[in-house]
């Protein structure tokens, strides 16, 4: 058996990643991920049947991809697992759950099957928003089904230090916190949690952010981290913190801090290896050499690997800052740093969710960060690994003339859509289907500066414009989120390639409706940033730039902003200034083709009310509880 398990596992290790794709079209429906390798036989065998379940022993000459691997034979009258590692099983048993899903017969297939990076993860920044250990749990028991292998807990913040401490307990109290005060975990429910990680297969790393993001740690104290007093206190904290967390791994941040000692992080270094900790840290944040530091954290673009230093990818997986739609178009389409597979030097993937701005309950704070959808598509990419380019290539939207990727993200949109109504039911998921959402957009008008200047495609439908002497063709694409111009700029590609302040766009799509009914719109110009102070639009307007909708020539206006601030605060929560926290907007489709005309000026690309402008709009027609996409109609970008 472990020579039958070398042969399989070793093939598929040293694969090309064009197998995964062949997996796509091998009929497995609705697995998420997708295994690298399928076989299909011929026939059904019954769901019950027994299941036989081996392990052999490790193969050290297939590297470390292989701890997770496993093969899945489903054959007329028996189900074998096979597996390397206790994680290999359990990968397995949930492709098999997953085959299970409603149905009382399993495809005849040998399921060979392993993770292209080994590290696959996501972060929940408790420090700045409290969740409570049962809602973890329940993330940490959903994404295990999909190969989620770390979750990744940032425990402080300059806002509260969240985990207990038995040594300082001043540092857990209300008058510390400065937001959700007197909320923390004690060190037994992070006890728990960690057996409730391994129970999973899911590692836990733990970060006690240092010596930056403590403000917490100095309101208590009336020190910094780096003074001489600071450090002894912070050795006591974190040797409790090691002595709760029974990981391998402590990360220590050392990030957006100005550093005045320059003994601080080695010695912090040396202190935790000499706990039997391997150490984790921001990049950029200290600079390391190799064996200095185990592993670290790759965050904003200027974040580099380094040989001789396994990194962790997160430089453009700052959810917070993420769209509805098209921005998972562009984390399923991207690859890992740009890389089809982990290597020594590349561990893999986090996806971070930092909420700067407070949010004050749990279900708003997942459906705006599109919580689930962007996991489910990050779930896929780092197990199969591949991916179209990296962020700053042309694969992060719906493109005409990318229909090969444009057809696999349609394929995952699909089972992505199938989990969302059976495994995750009852979750915050806004996502609904875009693929076959279409549209035509103009060149962009100069406004200068004349946000409410008219321009010829509010008086008339075309596809070429001619406007002061001179011709503005039109360019059509797919999705119901498009950026004209990405929230970081011209780094990601969006549909302008040179967009330019102080200029108006106009969006068109035609929808064919089989009958007059009523319906949802999901709309919206602005997707506001969790990590932001932004204002709310004033009353009577969608956003600052102007935008403005039409529905068979009568005008959309926009919903009355439960906030009505005028003074920028990170404190007031946001409201319903996204389009998933507030119903969809009632409009009704007559019978036959239907026009939504959208109006896009942009002024300067940055603006006193909102930090990061996003010169952008959703819009998708949704029932009217706004649940999922309106069935039945089709969408066009020009009248047939």
């Amino acid at each position: 058996m472990k020579n039958i398990l070398y042969t399989l596992l070793f093939a598929a290790l040293s694969a090309q990643p064009a197998q995964a794709a062949q997996s796509a079209q091998a009929g497995i429906g609705h697995l998420l991920p997708t295994p690298q390798q399928v076989v299909t036989g011929k026939g059904l065998a019954k769901a019950d049947l027994p299941l036989a379940c081996h392990r052999t022993a490790r193969i050290d000459e297939a590297g470390d991809l292989q701890d997770e691997a496993y093969r899945l034979t489903i054959r007329k009258d028996s189900i074998l697992l096979v597996a390397v590692t206790e994680a290999g099983t359990f990968r397995g048993l949930q492709t098999l759950a997953q085959l299970k899903e409603g149905s009382k017969k399993l495809p005849v297939c040998e399921i060979t099957d392993w993770a292209a990076f080994r590290i696959r993860g996501f972060m929940h920044d408790t420090g700045r928003s409290f969740i409570p250990l049962d809602e973890l749990k329940k993330e940490i028991r959903l994404l295990s089904r999909y190969k989620i292998n770390v979750f990744h807990w940032h425990l402080t913040e300059n806002q509260a230090w969240r985990l207990e401490s038995k040594r300082y307990p001043q540092l857990n109290a209300p008058d510390n916190m400065s937001r959700q005060k007197g909320q923390f975990y004690t060190l037994e429910e992070a006890a728990e949690l960690v057996d409730f990680c391994r129970q999973h297969h899911m590692l836990l790393i733990p970060e006690i952010d240092m010596p930056g993001h403590a403000a917490a740690f100095e309101r208590t104290f009336g020190c910094d981290m780096q003074s001489e007093k600071g450090t002894a206190i912070l050795k006591e904290l974190v040797t409790e913190a090691c002595q709760a967390f029974d990981v391998p791994y402590l990360h220590i941040g050392t990030d957006e801090v100005q550093f005045t000692n320059p003994t601080f992080v080695p010695e912090m270094v040396a202190f935790i290896r000499a706990l039997g900790k391997k150490v984790i840290s921001w990049n950029p944040g200290w600079t390391y050499q190799p064996g200095e530091i185990d592993m670290t954290q790759l965050w904003s673009y200027r974040g580099k690997a380094q040989p001789g230093i396994p990194a962790i990818d997160c430089r453009y997986h700052y959810i917070n800052h993420f769209d509805l739609f098209n921005d998972v178009v562009a984390l399923y389409n991207s690859t890992v740093y740009g890389q089809p597979q982990g290597s020594d030097d590349l561990a893999g993937s986090i996806l971070a969710y930092w909420n700067d701005r407070y949010i004050d309950n749990i279900p708003q704070l997942l459906a705006e960060n599109n919580f689930y959808a962007t996991m489910l598509a990050f779930a896929e990419r780092t197990w199969m690994g591949g991916g179209e380019g990296y962020f700053d290539g042309k694969c992060t939207m719906l493109w005409d003339d990318t229909p090969e990727s444009n057809r696999r993200f349609a394929d995952f949109e699909r089972r992505m859509l199938w989990h969302k109504h059976h495994h995750l039911s009852g979750e915050p998921f806004p996502y609904v289907r875009q693929t076959d959402v279409r549209w035509r957009i103009t060149e962009a008008f100069p406004n200068e500066g004349d946000l409410d200047r008219r321009f010829p495609p509010e008086e008339r439908f075309d596809t070429v414009y001619t406007y002061q002497g001179k011709t503005y063709t039109t360019g059509t694409v797919s999705g119901a989120g498009i950026y004209l111009r990405h929230v970081w700029g011209t780094t990601v590609p969006a549909f302008y390639a040179h967009p330019q302040e102080n200029h108006t766009a106009y969006a068109t799509t035609w929808v064919y409706s089989p009958k007059d009914q009523p319906a949802g719109l999901l709309l919206e110009f602005q997707n506001y940033s969790r990590s932001e102070s932004d204002l709310p639009p004033r009353p009577g307007q969608w956003d600052y730039k102007g935008s403005r909708a039409w529905l068979n020539g009568e005008e959309l206006l926009p919903p009355v902003w439960e906030n009505t601030h005028i003074e920028r605060d990170n404190e007031l929560p946001l409201r319903n200034e996204n389009a998933v926290s507030r119903p969809p907007l009632a409009v009704r489709l007559h019978k036959g083709w239907n026009r939504l005309l959208l109006k896009l000026p942009v002024g300067p690309f940055r603006c006193p009310e909102v930090r990061l402008v996003k010169w952008m709009f959703t819009a998708v027609f949704v029932t009217p509880n706004g649940t999922d996409a309106l069935d039945g109609i089709s969408y066009a970008d020009s009248l047939p």
